[in-house]
């Protein structure tokens, strides 16, 4: 038996404009596919994703933000999961290709981007950042599609 499974990265901005400045930044993702799932494999799935953060200002200025994600479905960071109506198959998120540091709001243990830059005259500027997501084998699951939404918030 093999299960499909995704988690997809929904986008909420927070905003703050320094004085005599206007900006804009938006986000847009990938998500995270794990593909078919066999629960009977004790083996792990990796695959990623991505987040692309673009910002432009109407003055030059120095442009810092943060980069975090919700828990999910799950509503506990330390465990993500995904759903197909009442059955959940547990996923994770990270920062970082090693999969050591989860991808969260900070709390709790987890980390989040943070990036700064200069910013030209509206001149926009994208920053790629990869999302290393992990499936753990041997859970056992029924069939069916699973999926999660994470919120991406953007605070500049």
């Amino acid at each position: 038996m093999r299960i499909a499974s995704t988690a997809i990265l929904a986008l909420l901005l927070v905003a703050g404009t320094p004085a005599g400045a206007q900006q804009v930044c938006s986000a847009s993702s990938s998500p995270v596919s794990f593909g078919l799932y066999d629960p009977q494999s004790s083996a792990t799935i990796d695959n990623a994703g991505s987040i692309s953060v673009t910002c432009q200002a109407t003055v030059s200025l120095l442009m810092a933000y943060t980069v975090k994600l919700s828990s999910g479905n799950s509503g506990a960071l330390s465990q993500r999961k995904m759903l197909s109506g009442a059955n959940s198959l547990n996923y994770q998120v990270y920062t970082d290709a090693a999969r050591s540091s989860i991808w969260g709001d900070g709390s709790s243990g987890t980390s989040f981007i943070s990036d700064a830059y200069l910013l030209q005259v509206l001149t926009p500027v994208v920053r790629h950042y990869t999302v290393y997501g992990r499936v753990p084998g041997s859970q056992n699951v029924k069939a069916g599609s699973y999926l999660d939404t994470l919120t991406i918030l953007i605070t500049y």
